[in-house]
Protein backbone atom coordinates (compact mmCIF):
# COMPACT_ATOMS: atom_id res chain seq x y z
CA UNK A 1 0.00 0.00 0.00
CA UNK A 2 1.33 3.18 -1.53
CA UNK A 3 1.07 6.19 1.50
CA UNK A 4 2.14 9.87 1.24
CA UNK A 5 1.21 13.79 2.17
CA UNK A 6 -1.64 15.26 0.04
CA UNK A 7 -4.20 17.82 0.36
CA UNK A 8 -7.46 16.81 0.72
CA UNK A 9 -11.04 19.01 1.45
CA UNK A 10 -14.20 17.95 3.48
CA UNK A 11 -16.83 18.96 5.40
CA UNK A 12 -17.39 18.20 9.11
CA UNK A 13 -19.51 19.05 11.38
CA UNK A 14 -18.24 20.16 15.33
CA UNK A 15 -19.56 22.10 18.83
CA UNK A 16 -17.05 24.87 18.79
CA UNK A 17 -17.02 26.62 22.28
CA UNK A 18 -17.22 30.06 21.82
CA UNK A 19 -15.96 32.35 24.35
CA UNK A 20 -19.73 33.28 25.15
CA UNK A 21 -20.61 29.87 25.57
CA UNK A 22 -18.27 29.25 28.19
CA UNK A 23 -18.73 32.26 29.72
CA UNK A 24 -22.41 31.48 30.20
CA UNK A 25 -21.58 27.78 31.71
CA UNK A 26 -18.90 29.82 34.01
CA UNK A 27 -22.21 31.89 35.46
CA UNK A 28 -24.35 28.97 35.85
CA UNK A 29 -21.99 27.31 38.32
CA UNK A 30 -21.64 30.71 40.13
CA UNK A 31 -23.42 31.08 43.49
CA UNK A 32 -25.27 34.15 45.00
CA UNK A 33 -21.88 35.72 46.28
CA UNK A 34 -19.63 34.81 43.72
CA UNK A 35 -22.15 35.94 41.10
CA UNK A 36 -22.36 39.14 43.38
CA UNK A 37 -18.35 40.04 43.06
CA UNK A 38 -18.75 38.59 39.54
CA UNK A 39 -21.29 40.92 38.16
CA UNK A 40 -19.48 43.60 39.68
CA UNK A 41 -16.23 42.91 38.58
CA UNK A 42 -17.77 43.38 34.95
CA UNK A 43 -19.31 46.40 35.60
CA UNK A 44 -15.86 47.75 36.21
CA UNK A 45 -14.52 46.50 33.12
CA UNK A 46 -17.26 47.37 30.83
CA UNK A 47 -18.45 51.07 30.50
CA UNK A 48 -21.65 49.57 28.72
CA UNK A 49 -23.37 48.10 31.93
CA UNK A 50 -24.96 49.95 34.69
CA UNK A 51 -26.99 48.68 37.22
CA UNK A 52 -31.11 48.91 37.77
CA UNK A 53 -33.50 48.58 40.54
CA UNK A 54 -36.26 46.52 39.32
CA UNK A 55 -38.76 43.52 40.84
CA UNK A 56 -39.81 40.77 39.04
CA UNK A 57 -42.65 38.22 40.28
CA UNK A 58 -43.95 36.65 37.75
CA UNK A 59 -42.66 35.09 34.45
CA UNK A 60 -44.40 37.69 32.71
CA UNK A 61 -42.37 40.02 34.37
CA UNK A 62 -38.67 38.63 33.57
CA UNK A 63 -40.37 38.37 29.74
CA UNK A 64 -41.47 42.30 30.09
CA UNK A 65 -38.11 42.97 31.87
CA UNK A 66 -35.86 41.24 29.04
CA UNK A 67 -37.73 43.42 26.01
CA UNK A 68 -37.59 46.83 27.94
CA UNK A 69 -33.67 46.39 27.56
CA UNK A 70 -34.42 46.43 23.88
CA UNK A 71 -33.22 42.51 23.28
CA UNK A 72 -34.91 40.16 20.98
CA UNK A 73 -34.01 37.32 23.56
CA UNK A 74 -37.52 36.83 24.95
CA UNK A 75 -38.32 34.21 22.77
CA UNK A 76 -34.98 32.39 23.55
CA UNK A 77 -35.89 32.07 26.78
CA UNK A 78 -39.66 31.28 26.60
CA UNK A 79 -38.65 28.79 24.11
CA UNK A 80 -36.58 27.15 26.84
CA UNK A 81 -39.58 27.83 29.71
CA UNK A 82 -41.69 24.74 30.60
CA UNK A 83 -44.16 24.03 32.69
CA UNK A 84 -46.60 26.93 34.96
CA UNK A 85 -44.70 29.61 36.41
CA UNK A 86 -47.52 30.76 38.66
CA UNK A 87 -45.11 31.05 41.32
CA UNK A 88 -42.86 34.03 41.94
CA UNK A 89 -39.43 33.44 39.78
CA UNK A 90 -37.36 35.89 40.67
CA UNK A 91 -37.96 38.34 43.70
CA UNK A 92 -36.33 41.36 44.88
CA UNK A 93 -35.99 41.57 48.99
CA UNK A 94 -34.25 44.70 48.83
CA UNK A 95 -36.81 45.70 52.05
CA UNK A 96 -36.75 42.37 53.86
CA UNK A 97 -34.72 41.48 56.64
CA UNK A 98 -30.91 41.20 55.94
CA UNK A 99 -29.10 38.26 57.95
CA UNK A 100 -26.08 39.38 56.76
CA UNK A 101 -26.28 42.54 59.19
CA UNK A 102 -26.62 40.39 62.37
CA UNK A 103 -23.04 38.65 61.58
CA UNK A 104 -20.68 39.70 64.05
CA UNK A 105 -17.37 40.70 62.89
CA UNK A 106 -14.70 39.26 64.59
CA UNK A 107 -11.51 41.38 65.09
CA UNK A 108 -10.03 40.22 68.10
CA UNK A 109 -7.27 37.42 66.97
CA UNK A 110 -5.45 35.16 69.64
CA UNK A 111 -2.35 37.28 68.88
CA UNK A 112 -3.82 40.52 70.04
CA UNK A 113 -6.08 39.06 72.96
CA UNK A 114 -2.13 37.62 74.22
CA UNK A 115 -0.07 40.74 73.78
CA UNK A 116 -3.18 42.74 76.10
CA UNK A 117 -2.40 39.85 78.73
CA UNK A 118 1.24 40.06 78.26
CA UNK A 119 1.14 43.93 78.56
CA UNK A 120 -1.41 44.12 82.15
CA UNK A 121 1.30 41.98 83.65
CA UNK A 122 3.38 44.87 85.52
CA UNK A 123 5.98 42.38 86.84
CA UNK A 124 7.53 41.76 83.43
CA UNK A 125 10.43 43.51 82.40
CA UNK A 126 10.84 44.69 78.74
CA UNK A 127 13.33 42.30 77.33
CA UNK A 128 10.92 39.17 78.75
CA UNK A 129 7.94 40.75 77.67
CA UNK A 130 9.87 40.93 74.37
CA UNK A 131 10.70 37.48 74.61
CA UNK A 132 7.08 36.41 75.48
CA UNK A 133 5.82 38.45 72.69
CA UNK A 134 7.74 36.50 70.43
CA UNK A 135 6.88 33.50 71.62
CA UNK A 136 2.98 34.87 70.81
CA UNK A 137 4.31 35.19 67.30
CA UNK A 138 5.12 31.22 67.04
CA UNK A 139 1.59 29.84 67.71
CA UNK A 140 -0.40 28.56 65.63
CA UNK A 141 -4.24 28.63 65.42
CA UNK A 142 -4.82 26.34 67.76
CA UNK A 143 -2.77 27.97 70.12
CA UNK A 144 -0.38 25.57 69.79
CA UNK A 145 3.62 26.35 70.14
CA UNK A 146 5.53 24.26 67.23
CA UNK A 147 9.13 25.26 68.83
CA UNK A 148 11.33 23.52 71.29
CA UNK A 149 12.22 25.50 74.08
CA UNK A 150 15.92 25.28 71.93
CA UNK A 151 14.72 26.75 68.71
CA UNK A 152 12.58 29.19 70.88
CA UNK A 153 15.82 30.55 72.56
CA UNK A 154 17.46 30.49 68.71
CA UNK A 155 14.43 32.58 67.08
CA UNK A 156 14.26 34.99 70.07
CA UNK A 157 18.10 35.04 70.17
CA UNK A 158 17.72 34.70 74.12
CA UNK A 159 19.21 32.16 76.59
CA UNK A 160 17.53 28.63 77.22
CA UNK A 161 16.70 29.90 80.75
CA UNK A 162 14.63 33.17 79.48
CA UNK A 163 13.34 30.80 76.79
CA UNK A 164 11.72 28.75 79.54
CA UNK A 165 10.30 31.25 81.51
CA UNK A 166 8.48 33.02 78.72
CA UNK A 167 7.16 29.47 77.89
CA UNK A 168 6.11 28.97 81.30
CA UNK A 169 4.75 32.91 81.72
CA UNK A 170 2.61 32.57 77.81
CA UNK A 171 1.13 29.19 79.19
CA UNK A 172 -0.37 30.87 82.72
CA UNK A 173 -2.18 33.35 80.36
CA UNK A 174 -6.17 32.96 79.15
CA UNK A 175 -7.73 30.66 77.33
CA UNK A 176 -5.71 27.88 79.40
CA UNK A 177 -3.84 25.26 77.12
CA UNK A 178 -2.09 28.18 75.11
CA UNK A 179 1.51 27.33 74.96
CA UNK A 180 1.71 24.14 74.80
CA UNK A 181 3.84 21.90 72.03
CA UNK A 182 1.28 18.67 72.18
CA UNK A 183 -1.87 17.59 72.97
CA UNK A 184 -0.97 15.95 76.33
CA UNK A 185 0.27 19.07 78.06
CA UNK A 186 -2.50 21.15 76.71
CA UNK A 187 -4.85 18.92 78.26
CA UNK A 188 -2.29 18.57 81.48
CA UNK A 189 -2.35 22.85 81.88
CA UNK A 190 -5.59 23.19 81.95
CA UNK A 191 -6.22 20.01 84.46
CA UNK A 192 -3.63 21.63 86.80
CA UNK A 193 -5.52 25.41 85.93
CA UNK A 194 -8.17 23.74 87.49
CA UNK A 195 -6.87 22.31 91.17
CA UNK A 196 -6.63 18.75 89.44
CA UNK A 197 -2.55 17.88 89.61
CA UNK A 198 -3.11 14.98 91.43
CA UNK A 199 -6.35 13.57 89.78
CA UNK A 200 -7.23 10.43 88.09
CA UNK A 201 -8.08 12.66 84.70
CA UNK A 202 -4.73 14.17 84.49
CA UNK A 203 -2.71 10.78 85.87
CA UNK A 204 -4.52 9.29 82.29
CA UNK A 205 -3.84 11.84 80.24
CA UNK A 206 0.14 12.06 81.51
CA UNK A 207 -0.20 8.29 81.25
CA UNK A 208 -2.52 6.71 79.20
CA UNK A 209 -3.19 9.14 76.43
CA UNK A 210 -3.13 6.45 73.66
CA UNK A 211 -5.55 4.19 75.17
CA UNK A 212 -7.23 6.99 75.89
CA UNK A 213 -8.17 7.89 72.30
CA UNK A 214 -8.26 4.14 71.58
CA UNK A 215 -10.71 3.96 74.19
CA UNK A 216 -9.51 1.08 76.10
CA UNK A 217 -10.90 1.94 78.89
CA UNK A 218 -10.22 -1.52 80.44
CA UNK A 219 -6.91 -1.55 79.93
CA UNK A 220 -6.90 2.20 81.81
CA UNK A 221 -8.60 0.62 84.54
CA UNK A 222 -6.37 -1.87 85.17
CA UNK A 223 -3.04 -0.06 84.78
CA UNK A 224 -4.11 2.45 87.21
CA UNK A 225 -6.61 -0.02 89.34
CA UNK A 226 -9.41 1.21 89.38
CA UNK A 227 -13.16 1.08 88.46
CA UNK A 228 -14.47 1.45 84.76
CA UNK A 229 -16.63 4.16 86.31
CA UNK A 230 -14.03 6.20 87.91
CA UNK A 231 -12.34 5.77 84.39
CA UNK A 232 -15.35 6.87 83.12
CA UNK A 233 -15.99 9.88 85.33
CA UNK A 234 -12.40 11.08 84.70
CA UNK A 235 -12.64 10.87 81.12
CA UNK A 236 -16.24 12.75 81.33
CA UNK A 237 -13.80 15.55 82.77
CA UNK A 238 -11.27 15.35 80.14
CA UNK A 239 -13.92 15.88 77.69
CA UNK A 240 -14.97 18.78 78.96
CA UNK A 241 -11.50 20.87 78.49
CA UNK A 242 -10.64 22.40 75.10
CA UNK A 243 -8.32 20.32 72.96
CA UNK A 244 -7.58 23.32 70.36
CA UNK A 245 -7.94 26.85 72.95
CA UNK A 246 -6.29 28.97 70.24
CA UNK A 247 -9.73 28.80 67.83
CA UNK A 248 -11.63 30.39 70.19
CA UNK A 249 -9.92 33.53 68.38
CA UNK A 250 -10.39 32.43 64.83
CA UNK A 251 -8.31 34.48 62.49
CA UNK A 252 -10.50 33.69 59.27
CA UNK A 253 -13.15 35.52 58.66
CA UNK A 254 -16.56 35.02 59.88
CA UNK A 255 -18.29 32.35 57.05
CA UNK A 256 -21.70 32.52 55.95
CA UNK A 257 -24.23 31.14 53.91
CA UNK A 258 -26.31 33.44 50.90
CA UNK A 259 -29.10 31.23 49.99
CA UNK A 260 -29.41 30.80 46.43
CA UNK A 261 -32.81 29.75 46.19
CA UNK A 262 -35.64 30.41 48.65
CA UNK A 263 -38.61 27.49 49.11
CA UNK A 264 -41.60 28.88 51.28
CA UNK A 265 -45.23 27.61 51.70
CA UNK A 266 -48.48 29.65 51.13
CA UNK A 267 -51.38 27.87 51.87
CA UNK A 268 -51.26 24.08 49.71
CA UNK A 269 -48.63 25.65 46.97
CA UNK A 270 -44.71 25.86 47.44
CA UNK A 271 -43.45 29.12 46.43
CA UNK A 272 -39.81 29.23 44.70
CA UNK A 273 -37.93 32.34 44.52
CA UNK A 274 -34.34 32.98 43.06
CA UNK A 275 -32.57 35.33 45.43
CA UNK A 276 -31.37 38.00 43.57
CA UNK A 277 -31.20 40.63 46.97
CA UNK A 278 -27.34 41.04 46.35
CA UNK A 279 -26.81 40.67 42.77
CA UNK A 280 -27.34 44.47 40.77
CA UNK A 281 -29.83 44.05 37.84
CA UNK A 282 -28.33 45.66 35.00
CA UNK A 283 -28.47 46.98 31.72
CA UNK A 284 -27.17 48.94 28.67
CA UNK A 285 -26.17 52.11 29.47
CA UNK A 286 -28.52 54.93 27.08
CA UNK A 287 -25.07 56.98 27.11
CA UNK A 288 -22.56 54.48 25.38
CA UNK A 289 -25.37 53.09 23.04
CA UNK A 290 -25.98 56.74 22.17
CA UNK A 291 -21.99 57.24 21.85
CA UNK A 292 -21.24 53.88 19.60
CA UNK A 293 -24.37 55.66 16.87
CA UNK A 294 -22.27 59.15 16.44
CA UNK A 295 -18.87 58.56 17.25
CA UNK A 296 -17.14 56.81 14.30
CA UNK A 297 -14.12 56.97 15.72
CA UNK A 298 -15.10 54.52 18.65
CA UNK A 299 -18.02 52.93 17.23
CA UNK A 300 -16.00 49.43 16.32
CA UNK A 301 -14.86 49.35 20.22
CA UNK A 302 -17.88 50.12 21.58
CA UNK A 303 -19.76 47.95 19.46
CA UNK A 304 -18.08 45.12 21.05
CA UNK A 305 -18.45 46.35 24.93
CA UNK A 306 -22.74 46.19 23.61
CA UNK A 307 -22.32 42.66 22.72
CA UNK A 308 -20.50 41.76 25.86
CA UNK A 309 -23.24 43.35 27.67
CA UNK A 310 -26.03 42.13 25.99
CA UNK A 311 -24.50 38.44 26.23
CA UNK A 312 -23.61 38.89 30.06
CA UNK A 313 -27.30 39.97 31.37
CA UNK A 314 -28.42 37.05 28.84
CA UNK A 315 -26.36 35.06 31.05
CA UNK A 316 -27.42 35.71 34.25
CA UNK A 317 -30.75 35.82 33.32
CA UNK A 318 -31.19 32.22 32.13
CA UNK A 319 -29.25 30.97 35.30
CA UNK A 320 -31.91 32.24 37.65
CA UNK A 321 -34.50 30.63 35.08
CA UNK A 322 -32.61 27.42 34.77
CA UNK A 323 -31.73 27.43 38.60
CA UNK A 324 -35.60 27.99 39.22
CA UNK A 325 -36.49 25.19 37.14
CA UNK A 326 -34.26 22.58 38.51
CA UNK A 327 -35.72 23.77 42.45
CA UNK A 328 -39.16 23.60 41.01
CA UNK A 329 -38.15 20.13 39.90
CA UNK A 330 -36.37 19.26 43.35
CA UNK A 331 -39.55 20.57 45.38
CA UNK A 332 -41.80 18.56 43.19
CA UNK A 333 -40.01 15.41 43.67
CA UNK A 334 -39.12 15.76 46.59
CA UNK A 335 -42.58 17.39 48.16
CA UNK A 336 -42.75 14.77 50.63
CA UNK A 337 -39.73 15.77 52.86
CA UNK A 338 -40.47 19.33 52.40
CA UNK A 339 -44.11 18.22 54.10
CA UNK A 340 -42.99 15.80 56.45
CA UNK A 341 -39.29 15.40 57.27
CA UNK A 342 -35.97 14.18 56.84
CA UNK A 343 -37.64 10.45 56.62
CA UNK A 344 -39.52 11.17 53.12
CA UNK A 345 -36.49 11.93 52.02
CA UNK A 346 -35.98 10.12 48.27
CA UNK A 347 -33.91 8.97 46.15
CA UNK A 348 -32.97 11.18 43.10
CA UNK A 349 -30.78 11.52 41.01
CA UNK A 350 -28.92 14.11 38.01
CA UNK A 351 -30.61 12.38 35.33
CA UNK A 352 -34.49 12.31 37.05
CA UNK A 353 -33.96 16.12 37.06
CA UNK A 354 -32.37 16.95 34.06
CA UNK A 355 -35.31 14.46 31.95
CA UNK A 356 -37.71 16.52 34.19
CA UNK A 357 -36.54 20.20 32.44
CA UNK A 358 -35.46 19.12 29.20
CA UNK A 359 -31.85 19.94 30.24
CA UNK A 360 -28.63 17.65 30.16
CA UNK A 361 -27.18 16.12 33.23
CA UNK A 362 -24.35 18.31 33.28
CA UNK A 363 -26.92 21.49 33.35
CA UNK A 364 -28.79 20.37 36.52
CA UNK A 365 -24.82 19.93 37.94
CA UNK A 366 -23.78 23.04 37.48
CA UNK A 367 -26.99 24.80 38.06
CA UNK A 368 -27.07 22.93 41.55
CA UNK A 369 -23.18 22.69 42.45
CA UNK A 370 -22.57 25.14 45.58
CA UNK A 371 -25.95 26.56 46.08
CA UNK A 372 -28.23 25.93 48.31
CA UNK A 373 -31.82 26.28 49.23
CA UNK A 374 -33.77 28.42 52.56
CA UNK A 375 -36.42 26.02 52.98
CA UNK A 376 -38.73 26.01 55.78
CA UNK A 377 -37.15 23.08 57.27
CA UNK A 378 -33.76 24.41 57.41
CA UNK A 379 -31.03 25.77 54.62
CA UNK A 380 -29.69 22.63 52.59
CA UNK A 381 -27.23 22.30 50.24
CA UNK A 382 -29.11 21.83 46.92
CA UNK A 383 -26.70 18.85 46.40
CA UNK A 384 -28.27 17.76 49.22
CA UNK A 385 -31.35 16.48 47.98
CA UNK A 386 -29.69 13.77 45.29
CA UNK A 387 -28.74 10.55 47.32
CA UNK A 388 -28.48 7.28 46.93
CA UNK A 389 -31.04 4.99 47.51
CA UNK A 390 -31.93 1.52 49.76
CA UNK A 391 -33.80 -0.91 48.72
CA UNK A 392 -36.83 -2.25 50.56
CA UNK A 393 -38.02 -6.26 50.63
CA UNK A 394 -41.64 -4.41 48.76
CA UNK A 395 -38.96 -3.71 45.66
CA UNK A 396 -38.57 0.28 46.18
CA UNK A 397 -36.11 2.73 47.27
CA UNK A 398 -35.53 4.77 50.39
CA UNK A 399 -32.69 7.56 50.41
CA UNK A 400 -29.48 7.12 52.25
CA UNK A 401 -30.18 10.25 54.06
CA UNK A 402 -33.00 9.38 55.14
CA UNK A 403 -32.03 5.66 56.70
CA UNK A 404 -29.13 8.04 58.81
CA UNK A 405 -31.45 10.08 60.21
CA UNK A 406 -33.23 6.61 61.67
CA UNK A 407 -29.56 5.35 62.44
CA UNK A 408 -29.30 8.73 64.04
CA UNK A 409 -32.25 8.91 65.80
CA UNK A 410 -32.30 5.60 67.39
CA UNK A 411 -28.59 5.91 68.55
CA UNK A 412 -29.58 8.81 70.61
CA UNK A 413 -32.18 7.27 72.50
CA UNK A 414 -30.25 4.36 73.03
CA UNK A 415 -29.45 2.66 76.80
CA UNK A 416 -25.58 3.79 76.98
CA UNK A 417 -25.26 0.95 79.73
CA UNK A 418 -26.19 -1.66 76.27
CA UNK A 419 -25.41 0.47 72.77
CA UNK A 420 -26.76 -0.81 69.68
CA UNK A 421 -24.28 -2.65 68.12
CA UNK A 422 -23.44 -2.15 63.86
CA UNK A 423 -25.64 -5.56 63.44
CA UNK A 424 -28.31 -4.47 65.60
CA UNK A 425 -29.11 -1.12 64.21
CA UNK A 426 -29.00 -3.58 60.29
CA UNK A 427 -31.49 -5.87 62.12
CA UNK A 428 -33.73 -2.83 63.13
CA UNK A 429 -33.82 -1.50 59.51
CA UNK A 430 -34.10 -5.35 57.98
CA UNK A 431 -37.55 -5.45 60.30
CA UNK A 432 -38.98 -2.24 58.93
CA UNK A 433 -38.63 -3.45 55.70
CA UNK A 434 -35.14 -1.80 54.43
CA UNK A 435 -32.98 -4.32 52.98
CA UNK A 436 -29.55 -3.30 54.52
CA UNK A 437 -26.53 -4.89 55.48
CA UNK A 438 -23.91 -4.50 58.51
CA UNK A 439 -20.93 -2.83 56.75
CA UNK A 440 -23.47 -0.32 55.08
CA UNK A 441 -24.90 0.52 58.53
CA UNK A 442 -21.26 0.74 59.67
CA UNK A 443 -20.46 2.92 56.72
CA UNK A 444 -23.45 5.58 57.34
CA UNK A 445 -22.45 5.71 61.12
CA UNK A 446 -18.88 6.67 60.40
CA UNK A 447 -20.66 8.98 57.80
CA UNK A 448 -22.38 10.63 60.92
CA UNK A 449 -19.57 11.14 63.00
CA UNK A 450 -20.81 8.59 65.31
CA UNK A 451 -18.31 6.16 67.30
CA UNK A 452 -18.71 2.15 67.21
CA UNK A 453 -21.08 0.28 69.95
CA UNK A 454 -17.72 -0.06 71.94
CA UNK A 455 -16.80 2.90 72.42
CA UNK A 456 -19.95 4.59 73.25
CA UNK A 457 -20.39 2.11 76.12
CA UNK A 458 -21.60 3.81 79.30
CA UNK A 459 -20.83 2.28 82.92
CA UNK A 460 -22.96 2.26 85.63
Amino acid sequence: MQMGYGFFQEQSMKLAMTAELRQAIAILQLSAADLVDFIHQQMNENPALEPIHIELTSREDLSEHLSETNFEWSDYIRARAQGDYSASAVRSIDNEFDPLERVADQTQSLESELLGQLAGIQSLDARLQTVCACLVGNLDEKGYLDLTVEQLAVACQVELKEARKALGIVQSLEPHGIGARNLKECLMIQLSVKGMGESLAYQIVKNHIQALADGKMQQIATSLKVSLQQVQAAIDQIRDLDPRPGLRYERFISHYIIPDVFVDRAANEWIISVNDRFAAHLKISENYRTISRQEQEVRHYMREKLRDARWLIKSIEQRNLTLYRVTEAIVHTQRSFFEKGVAFLKPMTLKEIAEVIGAHESTVSRATDHKYAQTPRGIFPLKYFFSSGVSTIRGEMTSSESVKAKLSAWIKKEDGSRPLSDQKLSDRLNAEGISISRRTVAKYREQLGILPSAKRKRYR
